[in-house]
């Protein structure tokens, strides 16, 4: 079942100067707790594909307790290192709910309650892209910098007034 419910690290698209076409699947969401306190997504081992996570919401779930939940990912940054970050610290009175946007992530992601008992759901999308060639990455690259180069007019400086 999918939730219909719509920069810690370096966006996915970001990682590298090549854009992508994606393409979205389901990701089905989890649900963390004191019994199943972290989650990791792997996506599929294959040569040509990327995989990443793009969370969208993270929200308690039904009978949680009046305690803080904090919930950590941790993945790879835009160098290779792999480090934990706080996305959301919700509490039932106060803050139950964190929409996240677009947060993507490039697979392997661990998704980790730090702190309570939750539980709580986590929501989001799995997102495929396939690897573009540099080469051809390049020569589109250079065609739009030549376009916007055609658009751009230059900037005269201003006349100075002459003093009588």
């Amino acid at each position: 079942m999918c939730f219909s419910v719509s920069n810690l690290l370096c966006a996915a698209r970001q990682w590298t100067n090549v854009v992508k076409p994606f393409m979205s699947l389901c990701f089905p969401g989890c649900e963390l707790s004191s019994k199943v306190p972290f989650y990791t997504f792997q996506g599929d081992e294959e040569e040509d594909l990327e995989h990443f996570l793009e969370l969208r919401t993270v929200c308690l779930g039904e009978g949680a307790k009046e305690e803080t939940n904090v919930v950590e990912v941790t993945a790879m940054n835009h160098q290779g290192k792999t480090i934990s970050v706080p996305i959301a610290n919700l509490h039932i009175s106060c803050l139950p709910m964190v929409s996240l946007g677009e947060f993507e992530l490039k697979a392997p992601v661990t998704i980790r309650l730090k702190a309570g008992t939750g539980p709580v759901s986590v929501s989001g999308l799995h997102l495929i892209a396939s690897q573009v060639e540099d080469s051809d990455a390049s020569d589109e690259d250079d065609d739009d910098d030549e376009e916007e180069e055609e658009e751009i007019t230059p900037i005269k400086p201003a006349k100075k007034k002459q003093k009588m």
